[in-house]
């Protein structure tokens, strides 16, 4: 009776359908980049960028490196906008990278996902989550994706303690010496067939971090990386989305 009567005070709070979702404006989703962006410019950008995101000729955003701190935005007098679609998924390296006058929202390359995946993982996915030297932004967010409001458990979703419990590995943080071998032992605990994606920016890039001596990034050289989730941090709606497309759960209901 305790429980009916909190369910009446608060009602339903989980997002019935999360492919209808609409972001408030403010949010810092995917970029486009005006066609009036001009080479000059976007060299002043490049060297106002603290990640040198912005590439010059052409004119590029790389959202691997993006921080997202929209400083572009403001600096170009908006023919750098950034939009509130959070699907910024992908899952080949080259395609997080925006050049001037794309509009068309990010998706999966079809013949790039393993057949494995789509198979065995459509409706049931465990994951384990390692910070390899993360600033715990993207590690909330991620345990943010299961919680009430988006509930990713309900689509066969979550996170587990042990790698010999998991179909694949979530990697956050820049990837540090100190982690290096920790994550290494992880992935080789998980069984095969595994998935690798990567939450974050400074997972895919380094971010801010990039080029720093205390990192050691040999392990994304040696393994093909399934999914990359771009943000800073990376938000449980980008994440929720690109784990369902890569499994195909979306296009069997």
């Amino acid at each position: 009776m305790k429980e009916l009567t909190i369910f009446r005070q608060h009602g339903r709070q989980f997002i019935p359908d999360l492919q209808k979702v609409e972001l408030p404006e403010i949010f810092r989703g995917r970029p486009v980049i005006s066609n009036d962006l001009l080479p000059e410019e976007a060299g002043r950008l490049h060297n106002l960028c603290p990640v040198k995101a912005i590439g010059i000729n052409p004119c590029s955003l790389d959202l691997g490196k993006c921080i997202f701190c929209k400083e572009c935005e403001f600096q170009s007098l908006g023919k750098i906008k950034f939009t509130n679609d959070y699907r910024l998924a992908v899952n080949s390296r080259d395609d997080l990278i925006i050049v001037q006058g794309m509009s068309n929202p990010f998706q999966l390359d079809r013949k790039k996902i393993r057949e494995e995946i789509r198979v065995l993982f459509k409706h049931a996915l465990k994951l384990r989550q390692v910070s390899a030297g993360g600033d715990n932004s993207s590690e909330m967010e991620l345990n943010a994706a299961g919680n009430v409001n988006f509930d990713m458990g309900r689509f066969g979703i979550e996170f587990v303690a042990s790698p010999r419990h998991a179909d694949g590995l979530v990697i956050t943080g820049p990837i540090t010496q100190n982690m290096s071998a920790a994550l290494q032992l992880c992935y080789d605990a998980i069984p095969a067939p595994k998935i690798i994606i990567l939450a974050g920016s400074d997972v895919i890039s380094g971010g801010i971090f990039s080029g720093s001596p205390a990192l050691e990034r040999g392990f994304l050289e040696k393994y093909p990386v399934d999914l990359y989730l771009p943000g800073n941090p990376v938000h449980p709606l980008t994440f929720i989305h690109g784990v369902l497309n890569l499994t195909g759960y979306w296009s069997s209901k």
